[in-house]
């Protein structure tokens, strides 16, 4: 009898399920180890703010990894949408696939989500002031560093708009989805099995 590699990509493995079909069963979900950071074989190297993703492999230091598990399931059992929060931001990204999300739609909406659309004046006026003068030094270097925001003049002036991605300033590396529930009650007013907490690196 031919077997399926447990996190083969493909419709092997049931149903996918959706934001209802979780409520009513509650059921807990198996995150894919790689969103996890537990595989042996592939650490993800994944730039919100450049899109780039590769991977790491110990027993290949000399070189990195492609990424060619895009297509696999980011949960099992499959879902249509998993929310994702960061104690980095104050954004929720939510991913949508009806044909269960994997862990190339992970990566492909977090970097939409904070390449793609910008601080609003309200919420860099939210922040400290301290803050705000970093965050505005930290998209000045980036605009300095042949960034996004060439566009604005051929010497760069100082953005006027930032990225979300420049809220997070170093911590641009994806290290792993956690769960913690407490924390999403406190975010979003409610948990469900798929929120997961976005824990980011420097590096």
């Amino acid at each position: 009898m031919d077997t399926v590699a447990k996190w083969a990509a493909g419709n092997s493995y049931g149903p996918v399920l959706s934001q209802t079909d979780l409520y009513l069963l509650g059921t807990e979900l198996e995150l894919h180890p790689i969103l996890a950071n537990e595989s042996a074989s592939f650490q993800l190297i994944f730039n919100l703010s450049t899109g780039q993703s590769s991977g790491y492999n110990p027993e290949s230091r000399d070189r990195d990894v492609p990424f060619t598990q895009k297509d696999e399931p980011a949960t099992l059992p499959r879902v249509e949408e998993l929310i994702i929060i960061t104690e980095c931001s104050p954004w929720c990204t939510i991913i949508k696939n009806p044909q269960g999300v994997t862990l190339g739609d992970v990566v492909t909406m977090l970097f939409k989500d904070y390449s793609d659309k910008m601080v609003t004046d309200k919420e860099f006026e939210s922040l400290p002031p301290r803050q705000q003068e970093q965050l505005r030094r930290y998209a000045a270097s980036a605009a300095g560093s042949g960034g996004n925001w060439q566009f604005y003049s051929p010497a760069p002036a100082p953005p006027t708009q930032y990225r979300r991605a420049d809220w997070l300033r170093e911590k641009v590396f994806f290290d792993k989805l956690i769960k913690r529930d407490h924390y999403a009650k406190q975010r979003l007013g409610f948990t469900a099995p798929n929120i997961f907490v976005l824990v980011l690196s420097t590096y």
